[in-house]
C-alpha cells in the first residue's frame, strides 16, 4: 500500500509539473489578448497590423514595419546561425581531436551563459563602428542586428545538435566507412540524417532566441521603426519597440 501511495503521489507531482508550463502559456496569450483586443478593436485590425506608421503622439499605431522587420532579421540570422551551428556540431562531434576539443567546447558553453546585454555591448562597440567604417551609414542596421543574432543562436544550435549527433550509434558511421565512404560523406550521409529530429530541434530553440532578443538589439539596430530594405538601415523590432516604450505608455498606447 505504501509503494502504491507514493506512486500515486510521484505520478501526480509529475502531471502537476508537466501541466504548469501548459497552464503559464495559455495564461499568458489569455491575458495578451485580454488586454489587447479591445485596443486593436479601437484602432482597427487593418491599421495595426498593415499600418506603416508607428508614432503614438498622433495616434499611428502601425507595426508593419516592426513585423516585417522582426521576420526578416529573425530568418537571415537563422539561415547563417543554422548553417555554421551544423557544419560546427559535426567537427566537434565526429572530428575534432580531443585536445582542440577540450578548448572548442567550454569555449562554445561560455558563449551560451554571456547576457544578451554583452552581446550588444559587443556589437555597438565592435561591429557598430565596423560596418560604418566599412560600409558607410550610421553603422547601427539591420546587419550589425543580424550579425549579432547569429552569434547568439550559435551556441544553442552547436550545443544540442552535438548531443543529437553524438546520439546516434557510433556503428552507423563506422559501417558507412567500411562500406568504402569518405569521413564526411559517412557523416553527412548516414549520421546527420539520423540526428535530423535533434538537429531541428536545436533550429526551433535558435530561431526563437532570435525572434525574442530584446536587449542585445536595442544596442545595435538603429530603433527606426521603418520597412528593412536595406542592410544599412537602421530598423525596430517589435520586441525592442516594447521594451523601449512600455515604461512610459499610457492609454490607448
Amino acid at each position: 500500500m505504501k509503494n502504491k501511495a507514493a506512486e500515486l503521489t510521484a505520478k501526480l507531482l509529475f502531471l502537476a509539473c508537466a501541466a504548469a508550463s501548459i497552464i503559464a502559456v495559455f495564461t499568458i496569450a489569455g491575458y495578451i489578448f485580454a488586454k489587447g483586443v479591445p485596443a486593436i478593436g479601437e484602432i482597427g485590425v487593418k491599421e495595426f497590423l498593415f499600418g506603416m506608421r508607428w508614432e503614438p503622439e498622433v495616434l499611428e499605431f502601425g507595426i508593419f514595419p516592426m513585423i516585417l522587420t522582426t521576420i526578416v532579421v529573425s530568418l537571415i540570422a537563422f539561415f547563417f546561425g543554422s548553417f555554421l551551428g551544423k557544419w560546427a556540431a559535426v567537427y566537434l562531434a565526429l572530428f575534432c581531436k580531443r585536445r582542440i576539443y577540450r578548448i572548442l567546447k567550454p569555449a562554445v558553453e561560455l558563449l551560451a551563459g554571456i547576457p544578451s546585454v554583452v552581446y550588444g555591448f559587443f556589437g555597438a562597440v565592435v561591429i557598430v563602428p565596423l560596418i560604418r567604417d566599412t560600409f558607410g551609414g550610421p553603422g547601427k542596421s539591420l546587419l550589425a542586428a543580424v550579425l549579432i543574432l547569429t552569434i547568439m543562436i550559435l551556441p544553442t544550435i552547436i550545443n544540442l545538435s552535438e548531443t543529437a549527433i553524438r546520439a546516434v550509434p557510433a556503428s552507423n558511421y563506422e559501417n558507412a566507412l567500411a562500406l568504402g565512404l569518405r569521413p564526411t560523406e559517412a557523416a553527412f550521409g548516414t549520421v546527420v540524417p539520423a540526428a535530423r529530429s535533434g538537429i531541428r530541434a536545436s533550429y526551433v530553440l535558435g530561431i526563437g532566441r532570435a525572434v525574442g532578443e530584446t536587449m542585445a538589439v536595442i544596442l545595435i539596430s538603429g530603433n527606426n521603426p521603418q520597412l528593412p530594405f536595406g542592410l544599412l538601415r537602421p530598423v525596430r523590432t517589435l520586441t525592442t519597440g516594447i521594451a523601449l516604450e512600455m515604461g512610459y505608455a499610457s492609454g490607448l498606447h
